[in-house]
């Protein structure tokens, strides 16, 4: 029985369609805000009760903390879940909530101070024994930065303090692009995040994205879930997760767990969290950021630990502690999840806008789909363009390629352009397959994902196919080349 009888989930589309399920089956009464865009979205119809929030911009009314008080008084809320996003890592919004008498599933605003200030989390790091990469401040006069950079050595990787997304974000090689780029971030840093503070750090090329999700009960007591391979990005935002990350030596992936549990430990987290690093080809791995929520790649840990993390979550704010031990927690097999994002891969990845027409979801063994859209829904720029998530579950790495891929090829969304194509190369691609992975992936494989020209003998049979309804038209189209028969990938 929880402690909790109704919870507002402050988040739309898929994610907060995630929460509800979870609060459903534990019985827990949920419910949902929309702005008048949403009003026939999914999260809508699936919770208990939906209030509209006020208005003119759609993305401004999902981050009014006191219209969501409001909200979360009228209907006798005893939490808010954010999802991620919006308010999620807002800690002046929880702190808010707290004086309102109100739970608020996830992290305290201490430590949204703490670990979501990359440049005050960095220090935390270093000063636990968790390595940093070499990195310097930046301040806003840029005194002395020419000298500091040429010490720490180019090329260099400016970030964002506060930032995320690739937003403030620039690569350096030389001296002669160093003021531009400091400006240039700092532009964008203050304009994306309100807080123009940026620091500079060692860029390592090539390097792997692996992170490592914790819950944390707020005592210095913090569990694992093992590590998540979020290396396949395209400007800086994850399009292909998985967990386990593929050759990745077992004592490496100790260290890693343990150094992203440590810190958490030494925070004293309460809730779900992920540790960020960056690994270098040498096999250095360095601590990158820690973000204070759910992740969007978290169905991958949940599918091959056999948990639910906002399950977790919901048990933690009812301070009934962690749900098992470091000991309890087995690893099973493989997942891997694909973002599936309105937009237009062979036009540079462009923006797509629609009302979706027909949408059939991916059905199969071992498959999942988190999605929060529904036929006859507009899809407008209004919001971020991922519309649903594709997950695998299998009991080794290519079992669960194989079935995304086939999840991905046997599902149909019309109206609005999407990625699910391009996705299925990337899943089908022999490198992917062999588990070469690092953060350029997708720029240095740019040309061989791309669509590959229709023959005249291909588009006559893919007419005659559609003609006589005797195949799947796309799967035909897509003519990705076969992988090396040694992978031990299925064959078309």
């Amino acid at each position: 029985m929880s402690a909790f009888r109704t919870v507002l989930v402050a988040n739309r589309g898929e994610i907060a369609c995630r929460v509800i399920r979870t609060l459903k089956r534990l019985n827990i009464r949920s419910v949902a805000v929309y702005h008048h865009d949403d009003r026939a979205a999914p999260h809508v119809a699936l919770a208990d009760i939906a209030v509209p929030l006020q208005g003119a911009v759609p993305t401004a009314a999902y981050l009014d903390t006191a219209q969501i008080i409001a909200v979360c008084k009228a209907q006798n809320v005893d939490a808010v879940h954010p999802g991620y996003g919006f308010l999620s890592e807002n800690a002046g919004f929880v702190a808010a909530l707290n004086d309102a008498g109100i739970a608020f599933i996830g992290p305290d605003a201490e430590s949204m101070h703490l670990m979501g200030d990359k440049i005050r989390s960095r220090d935390f790091a270093r000063a636990n024994g968790v390595p940093v990469a070499p990195s310097i401040e930046i301040g806003a006069d840029a005194t002395g930065l020419a000298e500091a950079a040429k010490a720490l050595g180019y090329p260099l990787l400016i970030k964002a303090s506060a930032g995320g997304g690739g937003k403030g974000m620039k690569v350096v090689r030389n001296a002669a692009e160093l003021a531009e780029a400091a400006s240039a971030a700092r532009g964008e840093a203050q304009r994306y995040f309100g807080d123009g503070r940026i620091y500079a750090e060692r860029l390592i090329e090539r390097p792997r994205h692996i992170e490592v999700q914790v819950l944390g009960d707020g005592q210095g007591n913090v569990l694992h879930f093992g590590e998540r391979e979020c290396s396949l990005q395209r400007r800086y935002q994850k399009i292909v997760e998985e967990a386990p990350a593929p050759n990745l030596p077992e004592n490496l992936r100790d260290a890693i767990c343990e150094a992203g549990r440590r810190l958490a430990a030494a925070a004293r987290y309460r809730n779900a969290g992920t540790v960020e690093f960056i690994l270098a080809p040498d096999g250095a791995f360095y601590f990158l950021e820690m973000n204070t929520r759910l992740q969007v790649e978290h169905p991958v840990t949940e599918m091959v630990y056999g948990i639910d993390l906002v399950e977790c979550q919901i048990r933690i704010a009812e301070d009934a502690g962690l749900p098992f031990a470091q000991a309890d927690l087995h690893r099973q097999g493989h997942a891997i999840e694909v973002r599936l994002c309105a937009e237009e891969p062979e036009r540079d990845f462009r923006p797509a806008i629609g009302k979706v027409g027909l949408l059939r979801e991916p059905q199969g063994p071992g498959l999942r789909f988190d999605g929060g859209i529904r036929e006859g829904q507009m899809i407008t720029p209004a919001f971020d363009s991922m519309l649903a998530k594709v997950i695998a579950h299998g009991a080794h790495r290519n079992e669960a390629a194989m079935r995304l891929r086939q999840g991905l090829l046997d599902m149909a969304l019309l109206g609005v352009s999407n990625n699910s194509d391009y996705l299925a190369r990337i899943l089908a691609h022999p490198e992917f397959l062999a588990g070469k992975l690092h953060t350029g992936f997708l720029v240095e494989q740019a040309e061989s994902l791309q669509v590959p020209p229709l023959n005249a003998e291909a588009l006559a049979i893919a007419s005659a196919a559609a003609a006589l309804g005797q195949a799947d038209t796309r799967r035909l189209l897509l003519d990705v080349p076969e992988p090396h028969a040694s992978i031990g990938f299925w064959r078309n």
